[in-house]
């Protein structure tokens, strides 16, 4: 993808794809695929941090006795 004149390589799996980019925050930019919201794209730092997986559950309930 691009965002002005940079290039930005999110991976080969995504080639071809229609993968979604907003900017959430100033310079901070929301990369979502299938609805799904894949990572955030720092452009200061230019790196693109992982989203929490949608798939996992947050907690894990512990069996009670009763």
């Amino acid at each position: 993808m691009c965002i002005g004149k940079r290039r930005i390589n999110l991976s080969q799996d995504f080639a071809g794809q229609v993968v979604g980019v907003r900017e959430i925050e100033d310079r901070i930019w929301l990369v979502s695929f299938l609805g799904h919201d894949s990572g955030f794209f720092d452009q200061d730092e230019g790196r693109v941090e992982p989203a929490p997986n949608p798939f996992v559950p947050e907690k894990v309930l512990t069996m009670s006795p009763e």
